[in-house]
């Protein structure tokens, strides 16, 4: 049974920092791309960054480019994602997934989700 479970969320002023990881078991984590997406209340879920699985090749949404950083270990079967000068639009349910560059990123239905970890940044 494929389960991602993440951590790390929290409640942060402003300005501040969190680092979310993700666990993942149940799948050969090296084959796998990863990403991070988040959803807030009364929005539609939305990306905010891919790693690939080597780790070469990484994106991420315009609104969290330079403020954010993906990363992967893959012996320890994890992915993180380094939030930095948060700000209060970045309230969310913070979700890992597992899958490829095309479900990922363009059709945004990777293979498998977690449950989510709740980020609250308030000002």
């Amino acid at each position: 049974q494929v389960q991602l479970v993440e951590s790390g969320g929290g409640l942060v002023q402003a300005g501040g920092s969190l680092r979310l990881s993700c666990a993942a078991s149940g799948l050969t984590f090296s084959n796998y791309a990863m990403g991070w997406f988040r959803q807030a209340p009364g929005k539609e879920r939305e990306f905010v960054a891919y790693i690939s699985v080597s780790g070469s090749n990484i994106y991420y949404a315009t609104s969290v480019k330079g403020r954010f950083t993906i990363s992967r270990d893959n012996a320890k079967n994890t992915v993180y994602l380094q939030m930095n000068s948060l700000e209060p639009e970045d309230t969310a349910l913070y979700y890992c997934a597992a899958g490829s560059l095309t479900n990922i990123m363009r059709t945004m239905r990777p293979a498998y989700w977690g449950q989510g970890t709740q980020v609250t940044v308030f000002s």
